[in-house]
């Protein structure tokens, strides 16, 4: 017994004919006919009494053809999401992000994703960068959003796509460096400055570029995240050194725009964006094109930010 055979008893059941059931199958009687009694052969049983041209099912009949129709319909049922997924169109993305971005930037990019699949469904966590490279690691995510810094002996466990910027400068919108087209260190030489905490790498990154040009490196707020410093800086309170992603994301979240103004800096001070996938599990169709389109939006925001050559 076999899908084919069971799609031909159950039209014939429905029709009540051969004839009417090779119109709708769009195939011959015979074929028809030979597939019924290669049917019942198998089964070792008559399905149908003939009557004349009259086929008159049997009691088995009645019952093999609910089992048949919740087979086949169950199949159609698996082949309309298989479509789904193929297209995108149904599916779940879990995915886990540092706290820059996806208070933010990832919802409003996600809503723009999913606004013509409403058979997607999407899991959006915020973790700091570390736990994002554990969890991914762990299999717990699909996406992982997080900085490049800090390596984990569990590297191996996930696929990491790396894309990097320079820093810019965060100041008060009334400071008086505001009108600079630049931002060195020796400008903000014993300024009072915004930073990430001691053991980030950017925190160090940026302690190296003051001492380089012998700078002093002063800072009067430190925090674990770069957003919690703007409140600082509009304050006129201090200065930042920030990733341009938590600068889109405030200029984004403020309309019209808040009292802060990003500038280049000098040197420059690298930071880097993971997109992380676990390595023991395939990317759905969904999640792939998600990934997709994340980068190219990320790069696109980035690229915005880079200084003209003659500026370097």
């Amino acid at each position: 017994m076999n899908l084919q055979q069971l799609t031909v008893f159950r039209e014939i059941m429905r029709s009540g004919s051969i004839s009417q059931a090779a119109r709708n199958l769009h195939r011959t009687q015979p074929a028809i006919s030979a597939s019924l009694k290669t049917l019942e052969t198998d089964l070792n049983m008559p399905l149908f009494l003939r009557e004349g041209r009259r086929l008159v099912p049997v009691p088995e009949a009645h019952y093999l053809l609910s089992e048949a129709s919740d087979v086949l319909d169950r199949l159609k049922t698996a082949e309309q999401n298989m479509t789904a997924l193929r297209d995108r169109t149904e599916g779940t993305l879990r995915i886990v992000a540092m706290p820059g971005p996806s208070s933010y930037l990832l919802p409003e990019f996600i809503s723009r994703f999913i606004a013509d699949t409403p058979g997607v469904d999407v899991s959006l966590s915020t973790r700091s960068s570390p736990q994002v490279r554990n969890l991914v690691a762990a299999q717990q995510y699909d996406i992982g959003f997080c900085d490049s810094t800090g390596a984990t002996d569990k590297e191996s466990l996930f696929l990491n796509e790396e894309i990097f910027c320079n820093c810019v400068c965060a100041l008060s919108a009334s400071h008086p460096l505001a009108g600079r087209d630049v931002i060195t260190t020796t400008d903000l030489d014993g300024a009072p400055m915004g930073a990430l905490q001691s053991s980030h790498s950017t925190y160090q990154k940026t302690q190296k570029a003051f001492d380089s040009t012998g700078a002093n490196f002063k800072v009067r707020v430190d925090a674990q995240y770069f957003l919690p410093l703007y409140n600082f800086v509009e304050a006129g309170q201090i200065c930042a050194i920030v990733d341009v992603l938590s600068a889109v994301s405030y200029l984004h979240s403020n309309s019209p725009a808040g009292g802060i103004k990003f500038l280049p800096f000098k040197p420059d001070i690298p930071f880097g964006y993971s997109i992380l996938t676990p390595r023991q599990r395939p990317m759905s169709y969904l999640a792939e094109e998600f990934v997709n389109q994340w980068r190219d939006w990320v790069k696109v925001q980035l690229k915005a930010w880079e200084r003209p050559k003659s500026d370097t």
